[in-house]
């Protein structure tokens, strides 16, 4: 090197053994069939491969998780939360999208369109409706005189006792699809689960209102975090019940 260069720093990145660590990780991951054997941060690391396309992502995936605590925390950690450690916009809704994918996936790949519904296990079944949601909505599942799913899906989004509560809509879902029995859900995202005076007063206003139209309210299922209640299988006495 000459004189006039010593001591100046290269402004070219360093890629080539960013590049060969990124192989050798992606090769691991395809001889594991999956994330077997990782680390916490070696997922991170992996993952942000695909929002940040050059630069070493291992610091960055010690970082996210020594200020949200795990991967689960940095997947459901807010945009601009991301964004103050360290994250670009894209790489920040890129981490965002994980959960909200997962809940996509898990809704498609178990859909239960012509296969019986088990009541008894109907808490864990519309359980994957709500992954990766920090708002309220409402969840409606419809079924027929078997027990068969006919519809399931978001009817509102806000709490279930809010002005907005479309207890018409939910009729009207119920009619158009000849449901037989419906169970609706919906969740506590900052709270607990644990129906409020209101929670019960609204159940009780739908159940009444499917009646007029030969519908059966099984169920309404709050969910908060990773718990959930069941009206039906609780102390609350709304008159619904669920048919075993």
């Amino acid at each position: 090197m000459d004189d006039k260069n010593k001591g100046k720093k290269s402004t070219t990145a360093p890629t080539h053994g960013h590049s060969g660590h990124r192989a050798r990780m992606r090769k691991r991951f395809l001889d594991n069939f999956g994330f077997e054997g990782f680390e916490p941060h070696e997922i991170l690391e992996v993952l942000l491969y695909y929002a940040i396309p050059r630069a070493d992502t291992n610091p960055l995936a010690h970082k996210l998780l020594d200020d949200f605590g795990s991967l689960a925390s940095v997947f459901d950690a807010p945009i601009d939360a991301l964004r103050e450690s360290g994250c670009t916009e894209s790489c920040a809704v890129f981490l965002n999208l994980v959960p909200h994918i997962t809940r996509v996936y898990y809704d498609d790949k178990y859909k239960n369109h012509n296969k019986i519904v088990d009541l008894d296990n109907i808490g864990e079944h519309l359980r994957m409706k709500f992954i990766g949601r920090d708002n309220e909505v409402v969840v409606l599942l419809l079924l027929d005189a078997k027990g068969k799913e006919l519809f399931s899906g978001v009817v509102s989004n806000g709490s279930v006792n809010s002005a907005d509560m479309p207890i018409r809509n939910i009729v009207s879902l119920a009619l158009r699809f000849n449901a037989a029995r419906a169970i609706v859900a919906h969740n506590h995202p900052s709270g607990v689960a644990i129906p409020s005076r209101e929670d019960i007063t609204v159940t009780a206003q739908i159940k009444d209102a499917l009646a007029l139209v030969g519908v059966r309210l099984s169920d309404h299922i709050i969910y908060a975090d990773n718990d959930y209640i069941s009206l039906a299988d609780s102390e609350y006495d709304v008159g619904i019940f669920v048919e075993r």
